[in-house]
């Protein structure tokens, strides 16, 4: 994901390449949840794209092509063609932009974000940071990301608590506050408005 969000498509290359290895060595007969597994992978790489700046509405068409094509996939070489072939399609996507500054600076801001999550961060620090206006910095995220500083930070914090929450050993409370939540209570209510259950349900796989 980091390699694709630089736009750095050798790295990207070499990663994907490691995948397949690992998949060639089971050498087992394929089958739907692999399938499923990879079609995830290309959903995560397609978001990684667009907030490097390709253009939301030319990957979300890809994202059909791609599951249409893999429908109709049946071995080995034709997973790691179809594999490979999104990659490089999401790239272009990528390349394709005329002002490739912008992504670079969303990439910034949203490392910032993810580094200092437990923190109590504002728009205005992270576009700081980033070395732009808030209002430019929200404009550029919406474009990249289809979504709102606060949308982001709160779907961060709840991605982040979702990792955390496979740790039996850490109380919900402790998670609230390293995922930047002010208490628990808020915690869970907007865990619940994102993932439809509480982080308590999420935690026995309820």
């Amino acid at each position: 994901m980091a390699a694709i969000r630089q736009g750095d498509r050798p790295e990207a290359r070499r990663l994907i390449n490691q995948v397949l290895v690992h998949i060639y060595s089971v050498g087992e007969e394929r089958s739907d949840l692999l399938k499923g597994l990879l079609l995830e992978l290309v959903v995560m790489m397609s978001r990684a794209a667009i907030e490097a700046g390709g253009a939301q509405s030319e990957v979300l068409g890809l994202n059909f092509r791609h599951l249409t094509e893999l429908a109709g996939v049946e071995d080995d070489e034709q997973l790691a063609a179809w594999l490979r072939e999104s990659l490089e399609r999401l790239m272009s996507t990528i390349e394709a932009q005329e002002d490739f500054t912008p992504p670079l600076l969303v990439t910034k801001a949203l490392k910032y974000i993810r580094e200092n999550i437990s923190r109590d961060i504002t728009r205005d620090d992270v576009a700081r940071h980033a070395g732009i206006s808030p209002s430019h910095f929200s404009r550029l995220l919406k474009e990249r990301t289809g979504r709102s500083f606060t949308t982001l930070l709160r779907q961060s914090r709840v991605d982040l608590a979702c990792e955390l929450l496979r740790d039996p050993e850490r109380t919900l409370a402790e998670i609230a506050a390293d995922c930047g939540f002010c208490d628990q209570s808020y915690f869970t209510r907007v865990f619940h408005e994102l993932k439809r259950m509480t982080p308590g349900q999420f935690r026995e796989g309820k």
